[in-house]
């Protein structure tokens, strides 16, 4: 009896180096690094889609401002909002490029909106529009680093999974690579939507 026990110990100790030789135990602090990462990301895109209503109702006070631009980013919020995110969408690809791919559209609709604000100087004047922009690009700016950490964290989970013999650990438990932000977003994301706090532009 006491030799089966000592066995089974020893045998339950030998799994346990294996584990922790082959990178289980950093693919578990990887996971959750990036599923920290992601909720830090989603929580400043909904930072920006709550200000958008704000600086809509804003706008729409100043007369004859171009209404096709206004619409568009109201449409491109309720895209945006409209994507499910789901615990299972930082493993599905297809999921993750759709979700990249409607914040990517408010993205340019805003950058829109903020350089046609600049032909009209009685809206650059309003201090709750000011004072929105300012609101705006900071959390352009932290949505930047967020997706960045998001994207380094990524990168060592996915190299992790990829490499000998941390790559038999990942295929005996199924640990399949990340999807990550696309190289053309990366490239995008390191240019925040500029905002000109210079003079106002006169209407034309």
């Amino acid at each position: 009896m006491k030799m089966r026990r000592f066995l089974a110990l020893g045998t339950l100790l030998l799994i346990t180096l294996a584990l922790g030789g082959c990178g289980y135990n950093d693919f578990q602090r990887l996971d959750e690094q990036t599923k920290a990462a992601w909720s830090e990301v989603l929580n400043q895109y909904q930072r920006r889609a709550d200000l958008v209503p704000n600086i809509v109702a804003t706008v729409k006070g100043e007369a004859d401002f171009e209404q096709e631009t206004l619409t568009r980013v109201v449409e491109a919020r309720a895209k945006a909002t409209a994507v499910q995110v789901t615990p299972e969408t930082l493993n599905n690809p297809e999921a993750f490029n759709k979700f990249q791919q409607a914040q990517g559209e408010l993205s340019g609709a805003l950058s829109r909106l903020m350089a046609v604000s600049e032909r009209y100087p009685t809206l650059q004047a309003n201090q709750g529009f000011r004072d929105l922009r300012v609101t705006l690009e900071g959390t352009e700016n932290r949505i930047t680093v967020a997706r960045n950490r998001y994207i380094q964290t990524v990168q060592d989970y996915n190299v992790l999974a990829r490499s000998f013999p941390t790559n038999l650990t990942a295929m005996a438990f199924s640990y399949a690579p990340k999807p990550s932000f696309t190289v053309a977003n990366e490239a995008q994301i390191s240019t925040p939507p500029t905002v000109d706090f210079g003079a106002s532009k006169a209407k034309p």
